[in-house]
C-alpha cells in the first residue's frame, strides 16, 4: 500500500481513538471528507487517509479539545476566512507581524484602517517567508502583489503558495491543492506552503491574543 496513506484500522490503533470518535469528528468537519479515501483492498473496500496529513490533525484536536468546543475547532481547521478586522498596531503588539512586513504590505499595496482577516493572513505569511530567510524584501513585495490580485478567486478554499525561482528571480504561484507542476530543470522550488494551513495557524494566534 502506498507509504503516504494509512489504513483505518492502523489510524484507530495508533492514535488511540474510537471509530465513534473518528466519525463524529468528520461529522464536525474536523476531518475533511475527501480525507476518508475507499479503496479496494483483498477485504473488499477499506477507508484510508492521507498519513501525515490526519496524523497531525488528530493530535491538534486531542491536544486542543480541552480547552476549545468541537465547534470552535472546526472554525480554527476550516480554510474558510474568520469576519475580523484589526488594525496595524494591535497586529504589532499581539507580534502577528513586525515593523518591516507592515511597511513592506503597505508599499505593495496602500491601506488605511483596520486590517481584514484576508489582508491580515498575507501579512502572516509574508511575516513567515521573512523570518524563514526565504525571501527579500523585494520578493516581500511581490508576495502581498501576488496574494491581493489573485488570492480572492479561491474564495475560502485551500490553495497552496509557491514560490520558484530561475537564474535569480523570483515567481509565486497559487495552485489548487496537490496540483501536480513541473518546471524545466533551471527552475529552483524555494517554497511551497498550504494558505488553509497558515490560516490555521493565524487563527489559534489571534484567538490567543485576545484571551
Amino acid at each position: 500500500m502506498n507509504d503516504d496513506l494509512i489504513s483505518k484500522k492502523e489510524l484507530l490503533d495508533i492514535t488511540g481513538i474510537s471509530y465513534g470518535q473518528l466519525y463524529r469528528w468528520k461529522r464536525k468537519n474536523l476531518i475533511p471528507e475527501d480525507w476518508f479515501i475507499r479503496k479496494s483492498s483483498y477485504t473488499g473496500q477499506e477507508t484510508f487517509f492521507p498519513r501525515e496529513k490526519v496524523l497531525a490533525r488528530i493530535d491538534k484536536i486531542v491536544n486542543m479539545k480541552e480547552g476549545l468546543s468541537l465547534d470552535e475547532l472546526a472554525d480554527v481547521f476550516s480554510p474558510s476566512l474568520k469576519e475580523i478586522s484589526l488594525t496595524g498596531d494591535i497586529l504589532l503588539q499581539r507580534n502577528i507581524v513586525t515593523n518591516i512586513a507592515l511597511e513592506i504590505y503597505l508599499k505593495a499595496v496602500p491601506h488605511t484602517g483596520p486590517f481584514e482577516f484576508e489582508q491580515i493572513l498575507a501579512l502572516y505569511v509574508l511575516e513567515k517567508l521573512l523570518q524563514s530567510g526565504n525571501i527579500s524584501l523585494d520578493e516581500g513585495r511581490l508576495l502581498i502583489e501576488t496574494l491581493a490580485e489573485h488570492y480572492p478567486a479561491f474564495a475560502g478554499k485551500d490553495c497552496e503558495l509557491m514560490l520558484t525561482r530561475k537564474m535569480g528571480v523570483a515567481a509565486f504561484i497559487l495552485l489548487s491543492m496537490n496540483s501536480e507542476i513541473y518546471f524545466d530543470r533551471g527552475v529552483k522550488e524555494v517554497v511551497r506552503m498550504s494558505l488553509a494551513q497558515a490560516t490555521e495557524e493565524l487563527k489559534l494566534k489571534i484567538g490567543e491574543g485576545g484571551e
